[in-house]
């Protein structure tokens, strides 16, 4: 018999079975362990609820777990966030209801890093000018475009936030010559990384006044939330460019547009969005300003996907049910309510997570 047979009396829901479904290296984990996930795409908390009433385990991407949702689970142990963040589950009910709610902290920091680079760099260099042009034979115009371009060596990047994604940002900038500056919520936290980086720690509103590029790395909080209203997007250097790889709703889209159009911020590079739902069912074009501004560049939330990436949020999800229905806590840097009591007892010691390789 199998070390983990026990696991298969478990009833186990992965919800987003339609809009982000199980590869072969996810459904071959859940077979190792044992579990059988039940395959759901539900977004309505009505939709949901009959599905995940009596699940002992729930598996999420994207979709959003209200209070409703959460008060429904009479039964479950473990909401294991297939990714990092958890602005759409309603985390202070699952506490309150003694379930825990667990995360990948460590997914897609490189491949964020990355798309913060790559949106960057597009900007800079115009490359959608370029190759409009380029289909259309306007090559005299792109060149005319291009020597308005400025060299990136010697330039400011601000980087608002200082955790993983940003440090990862923060080393690729340093490789094209780019000086680097950082805020973070807790400006009295230990400066050792930053100083090993080179990075120069200051407050949000000097930072917006000094960097010539603008990279958000921050969680969706109620304190960051509109964190970027039009008030402090005009605190930024005039001709800054913003990019954004974390939450749409930190900045105020419906402001953003208009200073692009006016000229006051440069461009912008978008991943995440407020306004746009890139996770609706039905595939359309979207009725959003954004998409009428020339000098934005717009990706459809795609910054955190690479065949690695996903294998390790499969890794590390799975690994954090694992630990909760075997009767042990999860790591703790995956635990996102560590002020829950849980409704089931857990083992005083973290899972042992050498019995998982």
């Amino acid at each position: 018999m199998s070390r983990w047979s026990y696991l298969q009396n478990y009833r186990v829901v992965r919800l987003n079975a339609t809009l982000s479904p199980l590869d072969q290296y996810e459904r071959d984990l859940y077979h190792k362990f044992h579990l059988s996930p039940i395959e759901v795409e539900a977004n309505a908390p009505a939709a949901i609820i009959p599905h995940v009433v009596d699940c002992d385990a729930l598996f999420v991407v994207s979709t959003a777990l209200p209070q409703e949702v959460i008060e429904s689970l009479t039964r479950c142990r473990v909401i294991s966030r297939l990714g990092t963040g958890t602005d759409k589950i309603d985390v202070a009910e699952a506490t309150r209801k003694g379930i825990l709610v667990t995360n990948v902290p460590t997914f897609c920091v490189e491949e964020q890093a990355d798309h913060t680079m790559a949106l960057l760099l597009a900007l800079l260099r115009k490359l959608p000018q370029m190759a409009q042009a380029m289909s259309t034979g306007a090559w005299g115009r792109a060149r005319r475009q291009a020597s308005a371009n400025q060299r990136l060596a010697g330039r400011v990047l601000g980087l608002i936030g200082f955790g993983n994604s940003a440090r990862a940002v923060a080393r690729r900038a340093q490789g094209f010559g780019l000086q680097v500056i950082a805020t973070r919520r807790n400006m009295d936290a230990p400066s050792s990384e930053a100083d090993e980086l080179g990075v120069e720690m200051m407050g949000l509103e000097k930072l917006l006044t000094r960097a010539d590029y603008v990279s958000l790395h921050l969680p969706l909080t109620a304190d960051t939330y509109h964190l970027l209203n039009e008030t402090m997007l005009r605190r930024m250097k005039p001709g800054a460019y913003l990019i954004n790889t974390s939450r749409g709703a930190i900045v105020d889209e419906i402001a953003l547009v208009s200073l692009l159009r006016a000229g006051r911020v440069a461009g912008a590079g978008i991943d995440t969005f407020e306004g746009i739902d890139v996770f609706a069912e039905e595939e359309r074009p979207p009725d959003h300003p954004l998409l009428s501004v020339d000098n934005v560049i717009l990706t459809p939330h795609v910054g955190a996907l690479s065949v690695q990436a996903m294998q390790d949020v499969s890794n590390g999800g799975i690994e954090n049910a694992v630990a909760v229905l075997s009767g042990f806590w999860p790591r703790r840097q995956n635990l996102v309510n560590r002020d829950v009591t849980p409704r089931f007892p857990l083992a005083d010691d973290e899972w042992n997570r050498s019995a998982l390789l």
